[in-house]
C-alpha cells in the first residue's frame, strides 16, 4: 500500500508540472479549430519553424516560431481576450506555447490536437 500511495503522488506531481498534460484540458480537434477559424471565433498560432512555415501552413494562420514567442507577444496583444488556437506538427510545441501565452495572460488558449499532421490526416486543406 505503501509503494501505491508513493507512486500515486509521483504521478500527480507529474500531471502538475507537465505542459503537455496540462495542455490536454484544453485541446481541440482540427476539425473544431477549422470550424472556429472559419466562423472568427478563434486565430490559429502556427508555431513551427520557418522551413516547415514555408513547405505548407493553414491558411490565416499567423507564424510565430516558439522560440521567438516571448518577443513577439506584442504581436498577438489584440487576441489576448480572444480565442487562440497554437499549432505545431505533432502537438508538442503548441502545448509548450500554450502554456507560454497563458502565463502571458492570455485567457482563451487551445492547442490543436496532432498538430497540421492531424489536420492533413482530416483532409483540411493548407496553403
Amino acid at each position: 500500500m505503501r509503494l501505491f500511495s508513493k507512486y500515486c503522488r509521483l504521478g500527480v506531481f507529474l500531471l502538475m508540472v507537465s505542459p503537455v498534460a496540462l495542455a490536454e484540458t484544453d485541446a481541440v480537434s482540427p476539425k473544431e479549430a477549422s470550424v472556429m477559424q472559419v466562423e472568427n471565433k478563434a486565430v490559429i498560432v502556427d508555431v513551427r519553424d520557418d522551413d516547415e512555415w514555408n513547405e505548407h501552413h493553414i491558411h490565416g494562420a499567423i507564424h510565430i516560431p516558439l522560440a521567438q514567442l516571448n518577443a513577439r507577444l506584442p504581436e498577438l496583444e489584440a487576441y489576448k481576450n480572444s480565442p487562440i488556437i497554437t499549432q505545431c506538427l505533432g502537438g508538442v510545441r503548441s502545448a509548450k506555447a500554450q502554456t507560454a501565452l497563458k502565463s502571458a495572460g492570455f485567457y482563451k488558449v487551445y492547442s490543436m490536437s496532432g498538430g497540421i499532421q492531424a489536420w492533413d490526416e482530416d483532409g483540411l486543406a493548407t496553403e
